[in-house]
């Protein structure tokens, strides 16, 4: 009987303890809020709420639970940044809320960048990119020519790696050093989502090694290249389907160290590599995603959360539209390295690459606030 008087009671002690609380929160006032902005915040966020220069966060119409939490993180120092930390420390609790009150009651703003400007996508702009490819490596990078390796269904990581070791000279061809040269990261990554969409073209019978013999000698392969050579993971080849002359020459490269590879094969003889190319060449593959990677297939997972009107009690979720582009790059950036504490997108963040980053980032910039 007294466990039930205690359970009925317990509902009205968590209204009596929501009600303290609410009791001890400030009431936020506007104007003080505006004061406190003039003098401490409008040289980076403007009294519009703009930021004044690229990589300083818009403020205006921001989500007054979001903009709050964020202050509290700087002044606790789970957020990092110098002078947003000792500002946040020189104010009360309730000056920060009057200075969220401040800027959250401000009118959205609307985008400065090019409204008619067409957002590339990762996958559009590696398309450009693969003409330079096309003569050696196929349009849709199968590649027909014998000792020339096909990249179409390639996994993305592993590809810019590979384009890195060419330029940086640990992978020695003389014309990929050439045709890589002022490729920057983002483009190799675009390159990669490019080719990793593409379907692999299965090739003819191998004129080296015995499939049937090669087989059982890729038995300690198939722990990073996957069954059959078709790879799971971003940052280790498929080998399914590829060239086998191609797979003979790097495979040598690795025993014979003019490759560098921790784990790779060192001690097979060249008849018995020979027949670990035919197998795989014969194997077939399939492309590392299916589809384009387009921008708004991104942007639809972000829209779950962050679309306008969709609220979370449980959770503050910023306004991302129309806010600045460095800024929202910066952001993703920490979420994906680990430097802002929230699981959730640093999991959502975790397989994007810069290239890809960089668009989702574009696309929100590039739309009015709301």
């Amino acid at each position: 009987m007294r466990q039930l008087a205690l359970i009925a009671l317990l509902p009205l002690l968590l209204v009596a303890c929501a009600d303290e609380q609410e009791a001890k929160t400030p009431q936020p006032d506007v104007n003080a809020g505006k004061a406190l902005a003039k003098a401490h915040c409008a040289g980076c966020h403007g009294l519009d709420g703009r930021g004044t220069a690229p990589g300083i966060p818009h403020l205006a119409a921001q989500v007054d639970a979001y903009l709050y939490q964020s202050l509290v993180a700087y002044r606790e120092g789970k957020r990092t940044h110098a002078a947003l930390r000792d500002m946040t420390k020189e104010l009360s609790t309730k000056e920060i809320h009057d200075v969220v009150a401040f800027y959250s009651s401000l009118p959205p703003l609307e985008a400065q960048m090019d409204k008619k400007a067409i957002t590339l996508s990762p996958y559009e702009r590696g398309k450009a990119a693969s003409k330079a490819c096309a003569r050696c490596h196929g349009g849709d990078g199968n590649a027909t020519e014998p000792g020339m390796p096909s990249l179409a269904g390639q996994q993305p990581l592993y590809f810019v790696s590979a384009l890195q070791a060419y330029l940086h000279g640990t992978r020695n061809i003389e014309t990929m050093e050439t045709e890589l040269r002022g490729m920057n990261r983002v483009e190799m990554e675009n390159l990669a989502l490019y080719y990793a969409s593409q379907t692999p073209v299965r090739r003819g019978k191998p004129t080296v090694g015995d499939p049937e013999a090669g087989e059982p000698l890729t038995a300690r392969c198939g722990g990073c290249h996957g069954a059959h050579g078709v790879s799971h993971d971003v940052t280790t080849p498929t080998l399914a389907g590829q060239d086998a002359q191609y797979l003979v020459s790097a495979i040598k490269a690795y025993r014979d160290q003019t490759r560098v590879h921790d784990i790779m094969l060192d001690d097979n003889t060249d008849q018995e590599i020979a027949d670990i190319a035919a197998f795989y060449a014969t194997q077939e593959s399939k492309a590392a995603h299916v589809g384009p990677i387009t921008v708004q297939e991104l942007s639809a997972k972000c829209d779950r959360c962050h679309a306008p009107g969709i609220e979370n009690p449980a959770m503050a979720i910023p306004k991302i539209h129309g806010q600045d582009r460095d800024y929202l790059i910066r952001a993703l950036r920490a979420y994906h390295d680990g430097k802002r504490g929230s699981s959730l997108m640093h999991n959502m963040s975790l397989p994007y690459s810069e290239a890809i980053i960089e668009s989702v980032a574009s696309l929100y910039a590039n739309q009015d606030a709301k």
